[in-house]
């Protein structure tokens, strides 16, 4: 089957291409891709069964890794889009003087922005290899028509203008940084997908509910914050539920709180002292046998 290819662009954007020739790919290579309007320079980051099973994962209509994935012997339709060639070292000087150009570009559409009185903030600018199409990706709290502003920027800069609304998440996933932990961002490194996260992910961890020790650099809940809960989930199915009253050797008692790593229970009698005390997981269970169940 002709090879898949994953290729990175600007901004930590990935896509999947086809690499006709026989002459093999390494990571890192510079290459020219078809795009929907002309050609664009971009990096390989993953060949091989690894590119296939992430395309495979990114694009669920991908027919090409799906044909892989079902039938290894058979050829699947060839894809739309393919590598072209490797690029030159002229190529590569090439998209680096439009790299250095799109700080001055993402500056004069803000001016463009502030005169149009819209309210959106410019995120980034990213020109195509060819100079066919320059992308401006900005975010916004509501629906804007940018319909005058486009016209403005397509007469400013002589190209296809492309005006795409993200998110808090995606916008730090393009422009990546270094989260709390010290590490890349997730999102920009290695997260192949921006799943949603809500705050009953860190209740039912028992983390601090203060946004400022939860919230990522986007300003939105920490994408790790699934990354445990699962097994949170799973393992407290072991324990008893907190506010439950048991009858244990001791009496009725109720569950204060539990320890799953240390796999302790926190009881109080329910009787007139309100004792506390803390009892490993094994034990209670033991008590609970004995002395006939929950209360």
């Amino acid at each position: 089957m002709t090879p898949i290819v994953e290729v990175r662009f600007k901004g930590n954007r990935k896509e999947y291409f086809t690499w006709p020739s026989e002459d093999a790919l390494a990571l890192h290579d510079a290459v020219i891709v078809e795009v929907e309007r002309g050609h664009d320079l971009g990096r390989v980051s993953a060949v091989g069964a690894v590119a296939t099973k992430k395309c495979g994962a990114a694009c669920q209509g991908c027919s090409l890794a799906a044909g892989a994935a079902a039938a290894p012997t058979a050829e699947p339709a060839a894809p739309e889009r393919r590598i072209v060639r490797r690029a030159t070292p002229d190529d590569t000087r090439a998209a680096e003087r439009l790299h250095e150009e799109e700080a001055t570009v993402r500056r004069r559409v803000m001016e463009r922005v502030q005169q149009h009185a819209l309210p959106m903030k410019v995120s980034d600018a990213e020109w195509q290899w060819d100079r066919k199409k320059l992308t401006i990706y900005f975010t916004a709290e509501q629906r804007v028509d940018f319909r005058a502003l486009v016209r403005d920027l397509a007469g400013l800069f002589h190209t296809r203008i492309e005006l795409r609304q993200i998110g808090a998440r995606d916008e730090a996933k393009r422009l990546d940084g270094v989260g709390r932990c010290g590490r890349q961002y997730c999102c920009s490194s290695w997260l192949p997908e921006l799943r949603p996260v809500s705050l009953a992910l860190a209740k039912d961890q028992h983390l601090s509910l203060n946004p400022s020790q939860i919230s990522g650099g986007c300003g939105r809940l920490l994408c790790c914050l699934r990354y445990e809960h699962d097994f949170y989930v799973q393992t407290r199915k072991r324990f008893p539920k907190e506010g439950k009253v048991l009858r244990t050797g001791v009496g009725p008692e109720r569950v204060l709180a539990v320890d799953i790593f240390r796999e302790t229970v926190t009881l109080r009698s329910e009787g007139g002292g309100g004792d506390t005390r803390v009892v490993s997981l094994e034990k209670l269970k033991d008590e609970i046998a004995r002395s006939g169940g929950d209360a």
